[in-house]
C-alpha cells in the first residue's frame, strides 16, 4: 500500500488559533471595527462623518431684541461719524460761600490759662450730696470676737455645757391628749386582704312583661 500522504507534510497541532477550528466567526470580531465613526479602531485612520438631521423648528419668539433699539444713523461699525454737536443747558447755580469766621471773631485775650502760663487756682464748691446715701457700715457695725468664753480667737477653750429644763416628752406629766386615738388610724377594708363576701344591690321593683294597653270590659259590649 502506498502512503495516503503526499510529501512530507503531516497533521500537527497549530501554534495559534485559526478560523478553521471554530464553528462561529471566531475571535476576529473582538477587534475594533474600521467602519463607522463610533468605536472606530484608534490605530486606523478615521474619515469625517456627516449626519442628516431634521429641520430646525421655527422660533416663534425672537430671542434677540432685533431692531428694537434706536441706533442713531450716524453710528457705524467703526464708531460715530458726525460733526461736533453742542447742547444748551440752564445756567448753573452760584456756589454758596463758606461761612468761615473772620479775624474779628477771634478773641485770643480770653484764652486765659489755656494759652498762657498761670498759677494753680482752687475753687470752693458746696458739699457733695451723694455721700448722704452711702451705706458704708460704721465702727459699731463691726463685731469683734470676744476675749472670754469658748470662742476666743487663737486660744484653746475647754468644753462648755448648758443647763436646760427637763423635757416634757416621755415624762409623767406629759400631755397625752395629743396621742392619736383608734379613730385617727385609717382602717383597711377586710375585703382587700381577705376573701370578699358576696354583695347585693337593691334595685327597683321589676314588672313582668305584658300588654299595658287599655282593653274594653264586659259592659262595653252591647
Amino acid at each position: 500500500l502506498t502512503d495516503a500522504w503526499v510529501g512530507t507534510w503531516r497533521p500537527h497541532r497549530p501554534r495559534g488559533p485559526i478560523a478553521a477550528l471554530y464553528s462561529s466567526p471566531g475571535p476576529k470580531y473582538r477587534l475594533p471595527t474600521n467602519v463607522g465613526y463610533q468605536l472606530h479602531d484608534p490605530s486606523r485612520h478615521r474619515a469625517p462623518a456627516y449626519s442628516f438631521g431634521i429641520r430646525c423648528p421655527h422660533l416663534g419668539d425672537d430671542c434677540s431684541p432685533g431692531p428694537a433699539y434706536m441706533v442713531p444713523p450716524s453710528t457705524t461699525a467703526r464708531g460715530a461719524e458726525r460733526s461736533p454737536a453742542y447742547s444748551i443747558y440752564g445756567r448753573p447755580r452760584d456756589i454758596a460761600p463758606f461761612r468761615t469766621p473772620g479775624p474779628g471773631r477771634y478773641c485770643p485775650e480770653k484764652a486765659g490759662k489755656w494759652a498762657y502760663p498761670s498759677a494753680p487756682v482752687y475753687s470752693l464748691a458746696s458739699r457733695t450730696k451723694h455721700f448722704a446715701n452711702d451705706q458704708t457700715p460704721g465702727p459699731a457695725a463691726y463685731g469683734l470676737p470676744p476675749m472670754l468664753g469658748p470662742r476666743v480667737v487663737g486660744k484653746s477653750s475647754a468644753p462648755n455645757f448648758s443647763i436646760l429644763g427637763r423635757s416634757a416628752i416621755g415624762s409623767f406629766y406629759a400631755d397625752l391628749c395629743k396621742t392619736p386615738g383608734p379613730c385617727n388610724y385609717r382602717v383597711v377594708d377586710a375585703n382587700v386582704y381577705k376573701q370578699r363576701a358576696p354583695q347585693y344591690s337593691m334595685l327597683a321593683r321589676n314588672l313582668l312583661p305584658g300588654d299595658n294597653t287599655r282593653k274594653p270590659g264586659p259592659g262595653a259590649y252591647s
